[in-house]
């Protein structure tokens, strides 16, 4: 008894346990009848919160079966699938509805089994049910924003897209393809495999949109210039993010591209209304502050000048009043035009407003520059207008304040070109004038020396002295270089120092070194007799000269003319020649090597020669330049530089001769390394041709 006592309570114990948890379940556990009402013959507590009815209901009320509650476009649904997991003798799961005793539906999850008699006929089905109806709510509100999602990306009007990282589209919508003019996405995917390098004009523009994205984690209104298919260039504009994993991985960025070419180019107009003068199109008073100040930041950068010339039109306001308002227009556009076409690119010309103008200069090293610039200026303006049939003559007065010589900031520069547009009207007009004193008298000196030079041929005021070259083997002369001097009638001496220079830049140096040319040629004949030997005459050939396309047959007449034994010539040519054209300057070394003249290098070793080249070059000399010769016993490293010139001259079968020797123990070093020959005041300073004959006489 005692044992059937304690196996009773355990049942029981068990019994009240296994109550409870069907009863805490969240749902409920049911076995009903395989019939056509789905009979319950038992359901949990769980029944009531499920469906609304309480257990005994459910089981017991004939009126209430589950067949009723189960929604009826459900009932075929749910009694098909479950009868195929019999037949198939499995489990079944399925999800319905159900009408609830408060008159609302409610979705179910089913999962169960069948159970067997002990003929294996099904008579019964047990299983759990639980309410799912919040769970299919989401589903349903999920389903209907991916699909409101889907309709937005596929009709937006806006580009929507994911890329990878190193810039491949990896999904984006119709209108992305249509803003990029590709008729599809597969196009577009076709055509576009690197976005950096075939989408945006400046592919640095990716590099600075991923930069972003890894500083901010976003991009927001990036604008950037891209290509279409058909190679137009549009304006979009990006808002983008990252998207990353769980783990913080970086996934793809996702955003928006939206065309703002419209927009851009309207932006483009207003600011070049706001910034440019609608008669002539130049850049007004708006903009010109702020590229003065540009020019400036490059002065600063790259230690040039700016030049602000402040040009007035001398009779613009008596054509303007006697024939009118359009005519006066009509000049204004012709000017505008004119000074344009005056000015390099980097340069700007502003129109202030009524017959003012401002040309800005950057990136200038002399007054020279300015002074060039400002000549053109005059000639251009002043020449004939045709107005509405009739020929108009016009002059301007310019004023010229210099970055950073007279001021450092723009408003005083302007103040002060202003003011010396106004010194110019004082001085006559049609001229112009700088601002400081000291750059007007070096303007005068300098446009004085251009107008005696042009007289000096004329005049016959060039003279050439020979400075000896001397042999060191021998001792005697080997030859002498011919200099050109410049004694002007009624004046002293003038240095070449001062007026080759402005024969350079003025051309005036072709019919200089013209003269020089054929004056060296025809007293080296002289010379030559005199001495009874044929001595070798260097005539220097500047840059400039070297240009000229007609040089060799200029030598070639210079020979003919004096009867000069071309062997008896040698030209010097400086290495700055070579820095415009190599191919060039190794062809007119050899068209004049063909004419028998001997050809020495200038300066060798301050200018642009290259080893790859210097081989090819047909040249009989290198001259030192004297600025390692001056130094040496200052500066021992220009002892390995002329051992170095002097070894690699005779490398290439050419003679070496140092230039600027003047103490002896630069002749007895010189000698000692190999040099060929000297030239400078040690044994001669250049002489007059009488004072020359007289040394070769002694």
């Amino acid at each position: 008894m005692y044992i059937n006592a304690s196996l009773q309570a355990k049942l029981e114990n068990s019994e009240r346990m296994l109550k409870a948890l069907l009863n805490n379940l969240d749902g409920m556990v049911y076995c009903c009848l395989w019939d056509d009402r789905w009979t319950m013959v038992f359901v949990s507590d769980g029944c009531k919160q499920l469906t609304g009815y309480d257990a005994h209901s459910l089981v017991s009320d004939p009126a209430i079966s589950f067949e009723a509650i189960t929604s009826p476009e459900d009932r075929g649904r749910v009694r098909q699938a479950i009868e195929e997991a019999i037949f198939r003798r499995q489990r079944f799961a399925v999800e319905y509805r159900i009408i609830h005793a408060d008159g609302g539906t409610r979705w179910v999850s089913e999962r169960g089994c069948p159970l067997y008699n002990e003929r294996g006929e099904v008579e019964a089905i047990e299983g759990f049910m639980q309410d799912i109806t919040q769970r299919r709510l989401s589903e349903a509100a999920a389903r209907e924003a991916e699909e409101r999602y889907r309709s937005i990306f596929e009709n937006a009007l806006e580009g929507i897209y994911q890329t990878s990282p190193d810039g491949h589209y990896l999904n984006f919508n119709p209108a992305l393809a249509r803003i990029y003019g590709y008729e599809s996405a597969v196009e577009l995917i076709l055509g576009i495999c690197d976005i950096q390098k075939q989408l945006y004009v400046d592919p640095f523009k990716r590099e600075e949109f991923v930069a972003l994205m890894s500083a901010q984690g976003q991009v927001s209104n990036f604008e950037a210039q891209v290509y279409r298919k058909n190679g137009e260039i549009i304006w979009i504009s990006e808002n983008a993010h990252e998207v990353r994993n769980q783990n913080g991985d970086l996934l793809f960025y996702e955003g928006t591209v939206e065309d703002i070419t419209e927009r851009k180019n309207y932006e483009q107009q207003i600011e070049y209304q706001a910034t440019h003068d609608a008669l002539t199109g130049l850049p007004n008073r708006t903009l010109l502050t702020d590229r003065l100040q540009q020019y400036i930041g490059l002065a600063d950068r790259y230690a040039s000048k700016v030049a602000v010339a402040f040009v007035d039109l001398d009779q613009f306001k008596l054509i303007n009043d006697s024939m009118g308002h359009h005519a006066g227009d009509e000049l204004l556009k012709i000017m505008a035009t004119r000074l344009g076409g005056c000015v390099r690119e980097s340069d700007t010309v502003v129109r202030l407003g009524g017959d003012e103008f401002v040309l800005l200069l950057t990136g200038l090293h002399k007054i020279e520059d300015i002074s060039e610039s400002m000549q053109r200026v005059l000639s251009s303006v002043a020449g004939p207008c045709a107005i509405e049939g009739r020929d108009f003559i016009v002059s301007c007065s310019i004023g010229i304040s210099i970055y950073p010589d007279d001021a450092r900031d723009t408003t005083t520069l302007l103040k002060y070109a202003d003011s010396a547009m106004y010194k110019s009207k004082q001085s006559g007009r049609n001229n112009f004038q700088f601002y400081t004193d000291e750059l007007n008298r070096r303007l005068m000196e300098r446009l004085d020396m251009e107008y005696r030079l042009r007289q000096a041929l004329e005049h016959d005021e060039f003279l050439l002295h020979f400075q000896p070259k001397l042999a060191f083997a021998s001792g005697n002369i080997c030859g002498a270089e011919a200099l050109i001097r410049w004694r002007p009638a009624g004046g002293g001496m003038v240095s070449p120092a001062d007026f080759i220079p402005v024969a350079e830049e003025t051309g005036l140096i072709v019919d200089i070194g013209q003269w020089v040319l054929h004056s060296a040629c025809r007293q080296a004949v002289r010379l030559n007799a005199m001495a009874g030997r044929e001595l070798p005459i260097a005539v220097n050939v500047s840059p400039r000269q070297f240009r000229q396309s007609d040089l060799v047959s200029r030598v070639r007449s210079a020979l003919q003319h004096s009867g000069l034994n071309p062997a008896c010539l040698e030209l010097e040519i400086t290495e700055s020649s070579l820095v415009h054209d190599t191919g060039s300057f190794i062809k007119t070394l050899q068209e004049l090597k063909t004419l028998g003249v001997k050809l020495a290098i200038d300066d060798f070793g301050t200018g642009y020669s290259s080893m790859a080249y210097l081989k090819d070059f047909p040249v009989d000399r290198l001259k030192i330049d004297q600025a390692f010769v001056s130094r040496l016993e200052t500066e021992s490293s220009n002892i390995a530089i002329l051992k170095a010139i002097i070894a690699l001259g005779h490398s290439l079968n050419m003679k070496v001769i140092a230039e600027g020797v003047e103490t002896a123990y630069q002749q007895a070093f010189l000698h000692g390394i190999g040099c060929d020959e000297l030239q400078g005041y040690f044994f001669s300073k250049p002489l007059p041709v009488e004072a020359f004959e007289k040394l070769l006489g002694d």
